[in-house]
């Protein structure tokens, strides 16, 4: 190619300068005619013409020449050199081959003719040509003899090694590990030989290693398939004796031929190899249409995809579900689903466990009930029997009224709604001061249900549901009522024996008498009939208040304040034992109230420059007129600007309208209307204020204010003044006895001085 390309530069070459020679040479001979021609022309000598024409045209590149005078449209000599086919000197010109050069005639100086010669280059092409021709076949010439050369010397240093490495090789691959390998040769073919002698001896090597393998091969393999006939005997076993049902669905979502044959026994069918894995698990099952078309979507983005996918659609899978078996039989069923996954970490199957749990259900829901029973006995051990059946029989007075006023209303009546609220509040109230915690929960459902309808003009009045409400309400409390009777045979020996120890203290005071007895002896008896009496007939107000005040931390605890100090001051006052349940009830209220909008939290205490803990005072009296109590606490007071705002709020009150701070703070007792911030199940429903007026009226008492002093930033001190007829309440002839309590714990103070 390098030679082709020469032999092309050396043509151009040769026919640039032989054109360059041939126009310089004929410029050269056109100036030499037009210096000759001069004289002839001027002389109009034709003879002289004509043989410097000849003259010319013995020159073999001249083709013709043509001598023009100034001045003259025809030329005056034209000739054409003999043998050239061209009729004329115009004909000439045209051929490109040809070359015309110019040449002016001049005559001292002045221009007298022109002469034009026709030069042609045939001459000049043919020889390049020729050379151009004999250095290609030189070129030719000296690139057979180079290929033969570089033939015959691959041939001889590289063709005949890799003949005999290509020999070793096939030798080596026929399995012929001893033909020998020329391992002399220093390049690139030696180092290759000895790659392959390197890898005929570790061929060498790993056929001595397979022979030796080969030898101890058929022990192994039968103590391998002992083994794995073994663990196939096993499996087997296993899954023939285990009490679980154990399956795998394989792709398309049928379940495999190997299962534990204790799944024919959960689903007492044996009708299970290759059926459709969701239809078999769950036909006839509680489980849905919709629910079933997320499990088969689950299995079917599992089986034969990325182990991962588990993790993101395994919640889809059901784990537990009741399904109907054989004749009827319901079973409760827990599934268990895994992944098999093969060694590119893709699932292949899934494996699925089935656990019949129904009787395991079932002793879970009783060891449930045995469990809530038990609860149930140790709240109702908390307190005495006398409480419990007070407990019990207000509850049903309540909801008997409720039923009453439930059966007899239609349409929906704030009235009757304030009054069903302000019943199952109380009920609710007293349940959490005793302990009774199953009846706090479901009476608070009700409680909230009357809250709903209060609160929202749409909600609706179903006489069906209230009912049914108010009755798993009132089951609620035959249970525990219940349990005492049953569980505890109504305390029937204790309360045996409390009676016959009266009846022996009674004894006891009339047995120390005889003829002898002074005046003192037959008044001390009498004192002490006279007491046990009090004892069968009255309570006293600290046993009255006892499981109120020792719920306080607990209600504190949800108000995130402490514990306050309850001090009581009876004046040897005891009450009649039919009002102690409603003064439980008004009292339950208002300590409720008192501890959660009069008693400030420990931090606003403490900036106020007051104990971190609260004060209630409780004193009673009794005179000819009515029988009172009067409590109080130590916290921030009435908030009369609050109770004003909230009244217009909810349009209770016209803004216009002043009022007094009396007539403010008998708004409390307005029904609905509540000054906490939030709703808690302490309070902050607007019910207590309310209940406790209303019990209160229903036995002829009252509730009043009476403020103790002048009002700061908004809030007013006050006490609570209630009302009763003073045939509710005796005083005996005991000392004066002060109780005072503090975070639950009872202490008495007699004569102002700690006993206890």
């Amino acid at each position: 190619l390098g030679l082709g390309v020469f032999t092309l530069l050396i043509g151009i070459y040769n026919y640039d300068r032989s054109i360059a020679e041939l126009q310089n040479k004929a410029s050269n001979t056109a100036d030499l005619a037009a210096v000759s021609l001069a004289e002839p022309i001027w002389t109009f000598d034709d003879a002289a013409l004509l043989g410097i024409a000849a003259a010319i045209l013995l020159d073999s590149d001249v083709q013709g020449i043509q001598v023009a005078k100034k001045g003259e449209a025809e030329s005056g000599l034209e000739r054409i050199r003999l043998g050239n086919p061209a009729n004329s000197f115009a004909e000439l010109i045209k051929n490109k081959s040809n070359i015309l050069t110019t040449s002016t005639i001049k005559r001292q100086g002045e221009e007298i003719g022109t002469v034009q010669l026709v030069t042609s280059t045939d001459k000049v092409l043919s020889m390049i040509h020729y050379t151009s021709a004999l250095i290609a076949v030189f070129a030719l010439g000296l690139v057979v003899m180079l290929s033969g050369f570089i033939w015959l010397l691959g041939r001889k240093i590289i063709q005949r090694p890799i003949n005999s490495l290509r020999k070793s090789a096939d030798e080596l691959a026929s399995g012929n590990l001893t033909y020998p390998i020329n391992t002399r040769r220093t390049d690139e073919l030696g180092s290759l030989a000895l790659s392959f002698d390197k890898m005929r001896n570790s061929i060498r090597q790993m056929l001595a290693v397979i022979e030796e393998h080969n030898r101890t091969l058929e022990d192994k393999i039968l103590i391998r398939t002992a083994e794995l006939r073994q663990k196939t005997n096993d499996i087997n076993s296993m899954l023939q004796n285990m009490r679980q049902g154990i399956f795998t669905i394989a792709h398309g979502g049928v379940i495999h031929p190997e299962y534990s044959s204790y799944l024919g026994e959960i689903f007492e069918t044996q009708q299970i190899a290759t059926q459709p894995a969701c239809g078999f698990l769950f036909a006839g099952s509680s489980i849905t249409s919709d629910t079933l078309a997320q499990v088969e979507a689950a299995l079917d983005a599992l089986i034969g995809e990325d182990a991962m996918n588990f993790e993101f659609n395994s919640h889809l899978l059901i784990t537990e579900y009741t399904k109907t078996v054989g004749l009827g039989q319901q079973k409760i069923l827990e599934l268990d689903w895994n992944p098999v996954v093969d060694c590119d970490g893709y699932i292949g199957k899934m494996m699925v466990t089935v656990r019949d749990v129904t009787e395991f259900k079932a002793l879970q829901k009783e060891t449930e009930l045995q469990k809530e029973q038990l609860e149930i006995i140790g709240q109702i051990l908390a307190v005495s029997q006398e409480k419990l059946l007070e407990f019990v029989d207000s509850s049903y007075a309540f909801m008997d009224e409720n039923k009453t006023l439930i059966e007899s209303t239609t349409a929906k009546d704030s009235e009757v709604i304030a009054t069903l609220f302000r019943n199952m509040h109380t009920i609710k109230g007293n349940a959490r001061t005793y302990g009774f915690n199953y009846v706090t929960d479901r009476v608070h459902e009700a409680e909230t249900a009357y809250s709903l309808m209060r609160s929202h003009a749409d909600y609706p009045w179903s006489q069906a549901d209230l009912l049914e409400q108010l009755q798993s309400a009132r089951a609620c409390v035959a249970r525990y009522a219940d349990v005492f009777q049953s569980k505890l045979a109504g305390y029937a020996e204790n309360s045996t024996k409390v009676q016959a120890i009266v009846l022996e203290k009674m004894m006891q005071a009339v047995e120390c008498l005889n003829d002898s007895s002074e005046l003192h002896d037959y008044q001390n008896s009498i004192y002490l009939i006279r007491a046990e009496a009090n004892n069968l007939k009255y309570e006293s107000v600290d046993e009255m208040l006892k499981g109120i005040v020792s719920a306080l931390p607990s209600i504190a605890q949800q108000l995130d304040k402490l514990p306050p100090k309850v001090q009581l001051l009876d004046n040897r006052i005891l009450l009649k034992k039919e009002i102690v349940p409603v003064l439980r009830n008004v009292f339950m209220h208002i300590f409720r109230n008192s501890l959660d909008h009069g008693l400030e939290s420990k931090a606003a205490r403490i900036v106020a420059g007051k104990n971190s803990y609260g004060t209630i005072n409780i004193e009673v009296r009794k005179s000819e007129d009515a029988l009172t109590f009067q409590f109080s606490d130590d916290g921030k007071g009435l908030a009369l600007d609050h109770i004003y705002a909230k009244a217009c709020a909810e349009g209770k009150v016209d803004p216009q309208q002043k009022l007094s701070d009396e007539a403010i703070a008998e708004m409390i007792f307005m029904s609905g209307l509540s000054t906490a911030q939030a709703v808690t199940d302490v309070s902050g429903r607007g019910v207590g204020m309310d209940a406790v007026r209303k019990f209160l009226h229903k036995h002829f008492g009252d509730i009043s204010i009476v403020f103790t002093g002048p009002a700061v930033r908004g809030f007013r001190p006050f006490q609570l003044l209630i009302t009763l007829p003073p045939s509710m309440g005796t005083q005996t002839i005991l000392p004066h006895i002060q109780l005072v309590t503090h975070k639950g714990a009872l202490l008495k103070e007699n004569n102002l001085k700690w006993a206890a």
